[in-house]
């Protein structure tokens, strides 16, 4: 059997197991590990998170690893988004083709937000001290061409998390894949997000000291009680891209998605971007779903490429609509050596 087929095979079964336990409404916010969710990369968000089939280069070390194979040298990527509740995110990556062996990419998504008051039972407006919370995902990547039309690619990441004492750490995989079938400009694509195991908050924040007996000189029993697990968001999504135009200097590019959930209504994503001339972008996208109080929907964004001597260096932009918080913007720096 051929690598395509052998490709296609892995990817449809892989699909049939990721969705098998996908799409029930009884888990709408139950997941832990949000900060896996948010989308990073300018291009992307712009397009409304619908590039699963269209992403290139570091950008789809997030949408669509298998992406990632087009890097042809070292690339950089930087990146500040300011999230939902004053919550804001920065993000770098790189990854350096090593070859026929493939491309090898590393990734840090790191949030950052102020402190919060902390407050009990006797003190509900607060004590007047304050603890701080961190969240980061830091990930490896490998992606490869199979073929001239088939690609992988594979992410894997450690999630931490930090609320005042209390740590929860965990990990994740992706698996995505993507074909070009020589056929009507079209592209498809397929990942596999955030599979792993539960996660459990642990730490001394969990310990409760306890009187022993009726002595009150005699010292306290501490216990230490035990969190629930919490499952991580994987998703399913399956997607294409259509190029309806290439003439002259310009180009346009179609998306559509469709993310099939287990911690959420699913999801239909759509976007697109004009080029002109491989140095200047306009982009824009729409998110939609059945799920009651959906806060996402429009986004928009644009670039610019700039060629440095053997370097390539991009700016993008991408404003994302969000419903009872402030809208996003995001900020996007890249090169290429």
């Amino acid at each position: 059997m051929r690598y395509r087929e052998l490709a296609i095979a892995g990817a449809v079964a892989l699909l049939w197991v990721g969705t098998a336990g996908a799409g029930s409404d009884l888990k709408i916010g139950s997941a832990g590990g949000q900060e896996l969710r948010i989308p990073v990369g300018s291009r992307g968000t712009a397009m409304g998170g619908s590039s699963v089939a269209y992403s290139t280069g570091l950008d789809a070390l997030f949408w669509n690893p298998a992406g990632a194979a087009s890097v042809q040298g070292t690339d950089l990527m930087m990146s500040r988004r300011k999230y939902i509740a004053d919550i804001d995110v920065d993000y770098i990556a790189a990854a350096h083709r090593m070859g026929d062996a493939g491309v090898f990419g590393v990734t840090a998504k790191i949030l950052s937000m102020a402190d919060e008051l902390i407050t009990t039972e006797v003190d509900p407006d607060g004590t007047g001290e304050t603890y701080s919370s961190s969240f980061s995902v830091v990930g490896v990547s490998y992606a490869r061409t199979l073929t001239d039309r088939v690609s992988l690619g594979v992410n894997g990441n450690v999630i931490y998390e930090k609320i005042a004492d209390q740590t929860a750490t965990g990990v994740a995989f992706d698996i995505g894949f993507r074909y070009d079938p020589g056929w009507n400009n079209l592209t498809f694509g397929a990942v596999i997000k955030n599979l792993g195991p539960n996660m459990r908050f642990g730490g001394s924040g969990f310990d409760k000291n306890t009187a022993t007996g009726d002595d009150p000189n005699a010292l306290p029993h501490t216990t230490r009680t035990q969190s629930a697990s919490f499952e991580i968001p994987s998703y399913v999504q399956l997607g294409a891209a259509y190029k309806m135009l290439a003439q002259n200097k310009s180009e346009m590019n179609l998306a559509g998605s469709f993310q099939s959930n287990n911690f959420a209504q699913d999801e239909f994503k759509l976007g697109g971007e004009y080029g002109y001339d491989q140095k200047y972008f306009l982009r824009g996208g729409y998110t939609a779903s059945d799920q009651k109080d959906y806060i996402y929907g429009l986004t928009l964004g644009g670039g610019v490429a700039l060629k440095l001597g053997e370097s390539t260096v991009q700016f993008d932009y991408a404003w994302s609509q969000s419903e009872f918080f402030d809208d996003n913007h995001y900020f996007t720096f890249q090169i290429g050596f």
